[in-house]
């Protein structure tokens, strides 16, 4: 792994750390900040994850443009010192206004997903590209894994101290890229910044128009995660509803989730993409993902829901594959606005898809519910995954300007 490649994994880890060294705390800071006992500063948690997505959503193809403009460094390096600044501010926020701001100002700056994925493929040859962009999976999910157990420890040193680790750590890792990161994207493969490709309804009019293809992919990935949405809403809510689950039950079970995911998107993208192909992989990741959702929603006992995550592992293969392929298709000067593009659909996805998925399990769990299936949201996405395997297919129907991975 080169030095610049180290450093973008690296950024993504710690900015996973950063994000999950805090969910332990956030509940106890809301109701701080509120004065409403847990189940408002939930209410008033969903909301600000709304609009945090919403802000994101809105602002992920401005900061891919600017990307495409000013170069990869300057736009990563300013979004980690604004994360790291917002953090800090949510140590020593004095109000829930305060908190509120804080986030909002975070989903502005949130670049470091798409403008390290912007940078991967300035970096790597399109064959490598897909492979590539597991490791930023891997590190996503290893931050999953150790961020929430270090918010453990901090928090009991203080709720907000997780709030200044985090912080830190953001810090840390703009000193770092100052001196290690160096600029990805040649003077020469830079576009001016136009205001009507940088908003989400120009970026899509624009993939319509030139890449039709690349526009039915985005489509595929946001209904995917559509699906995808079923896991962090409702697997806790779930699995303790069908089987008891304590809450360490739940830990320890999304741990697993997460170590299968770092290790198929870590090491095994990177060798069985390149062997079978990106469009195989993607097939054989989707046929993975209906089957093991199609478990979860059936399980009777809690052992199955560790039989659903062996067999979900090549789900982890399908966005760095289709990635891949988006990226085969586009210019050198484009990956910015694409990659911004793909967080605006996810971005959307997370907007949808969590009320939607809780809404489902409410539905099909409470005592008045028509069917009594508490696993109605895993139904539901292996409904959105079989979609989104019929979209990749018509997607393949369409022309293309540019050679994909086979």
């Amino acid at each position: 792994m080169n030095r610049a490649l180290a450093f973008i994994f690296v950024t993504v880890l710690i900015d996973a750390i950063g994000f999950g060294i805090v969910i332990p705390v956030m509940p106890e800071l809301i109701v701080e900040l509120s004065g409403r006992d847990l189940a408002g500063a939930a209410e008033i948690s969903g909301w600000i994850m709304f609009l945090y997505a919403s802000v994101q959503f809105l602002c992920g193809p401005v900061i891919g443009g600017l990307s495409d403009r000013f170069g990869r460094r300057p736009v990563l390096l300013a979004s980690l010192l604004a994360f790291g600044c917002d953090y800090l501010v949510l140590a020593f926020a004095p109000s829930l206004g305060w908190l509120v701001a804080a986030r909002i100002v975070a989903g502005i700056t949130g670049a470091s997903f798409p403008t390290a994925y912007a940078y991967i493929a300035d970096i790597s040859p399109p064959e490598k590209r897909a492979g590539n962009f597991g490791l930023i999976g891997m590190a996503f999910g290893l931050g999953f894994i150790i961020g929430p157990a270090l918010g453990a420890i901090f928090a009991t040193f203080g709720h907000r101290v997780p709030f200044m680790v985090a912080a830190g750590l953001a810090f840390a890792n703009v000193a770092y890229g100052l001196f290690v990161l160096p600029e990805s994207l040649a003077p020469e493969n830079r576009r001016a910044f136009d205001w009507r490709r940088a908003n989400p309804l120009g970026t899509l009019l624009r993939l319509r128009s030139q890449h039709p293809r690349v526009l039915m992919m985005a489509f595929m990935v946001f209904v995917w995660t559509l699906g995808y949405q079923s896991l962090y809403a409702t697997w806790n809510y779930s699995t303790i509803a069908r089987f008891g689950w304590s809450a360490t039950d739940v830990g320890w079970s999304l741990v697993a989730v997460g170590l299968v995911g770092a290790l198929v998107q870590g090491v095994l993208a990177r060798r069985l993409i390149p062997r079978y192909g990106a469009r195989n992989i993607i097939v054989a990741g989707a046929v993975s993902a209906i089957v093991a959702y199609l478990i979860y929603a059936f399980a009777t006992v809690g052992w199955l829901m560790y039989v659903g995550i062996v067999v979900a592992a090549l789900q982890g293969l399908v966005f760095p594959a289709i990635q891949g392929m988006m990226s085969a298709e586009v210019g050198a000067d484009e990956q910015g606005e694409l990659q911004g593009a793909l967080s605006s659909s996810q971005s959307l996805s997370s907007i949808v898809g969590p009320p939607l998925m809780t809404g489902s399990f409410a539905l099909f769990s409470g005592s008045g519910a028509p069917v009594h299936l508490p696993g109605a949201p895993f139904l539901l996405a292996a409904i959105f995954s079989a979609v989104a395997l019929a979209i990749f297919y018509r997607a393949l129907a369409l022309g293309v300007g540019r050679a994909a991975p086979a």
